[in-house]
Formats: C-alpha cells, structure tokens, sequence
C-alpha cells in the first residue's frame, strides 16, 4: 500500500440516533456517508430494556459487534431455533444471511454495542426475516 497524504482522518460524534430496518435506535459512526469509507461500516446500537429489534439477516456481508454493557441473547439459525448469550466484554461474530434477533435481557437497563460490518452502505442490505 502507497502513501495518501492528500488523505484527512475524519472524526464523526453523533448527536442523535436514527430509525432502523431493524426497528432499534442506532447512531452512525463510520459509513459511505460520514467519513468516505469504502469497505466498513461501525456503530453505536442501543437496545432499550427489554427490546429487541425485529429479526433479520445481512445479506453479503459479516457482522463484528463488541458488547459494551448489558447481557443479550441472541436467537439465531432457522426460525431462531439457537441461541447464545453475551455479556459486557464479548465479541460476537455473525456471517452472511445467519438470521437473527438480539434481545436486551434487562428490563431495567439498555444494552450498548459497537457494531461494525464489512460493507460502508450496509442498512441497504438488511433482509427482514419471518420465522
């Protein structure tokens, strides 16, 4: 790989969250959009207390999250037959078109994750799944 020096480091510090597919609050750090990137995306989801996003599925491209607080299970497989859960600290690793559907096991406290995928534009390719 060459030198850029004609390249800039971009910060990005959202104020406010948007809509998903997924239907949870979400706060965009890195994309296409933010920062130029052309081969990654990474954010900040919240799942409030008790909730879980719609299930779905990442068409094409695989998902790294990072757990920052709270306890999750994740339901996953055909008709989100499997299951695992994570606590603060964990790594979660999610390949192409695994169905799957998150949820907060507190009812009192939101769970905070680092979400990044390999695809800068990767809200266009979540796939709502029907168990």
């Amino acid at each position: 790989m060459s030198l850029d020096l004609n390249k800039k480091v971009v910060t990005v510090r959202p104020d406010q969250s948007i809509a998903t597919k997924q239907n949870l609050p979400y706060y965009v750090g890195i994309s296409t959009a933010t920062a130029g990137a052309v081969g990654l995306s990474m954010n900040l989801v919240v799942i409030p207390p008790g909730g879980s996003p719609k299930a779905h599925y990442h068409k094409d491209f695989e998902t790294a999250i990072y757990l920052l607080k709270g306890r999750v299970e994740t339901r996953f497989g055909e008709n989100l037959k499997e299951s695992v859960i994570n606590e603060e600290g964990d790594f979660v690793f999610i390949p192409p078109g695994v169905p799957h559907k998150p949820v907060n096991l507190s009812d009192t406290e939101p769970a905070l994750a680092i979400v990044s995928r390999n695809d800068p534009n990767e809200h266009e390719n979540v796939v709502p799944y029907e168990p």
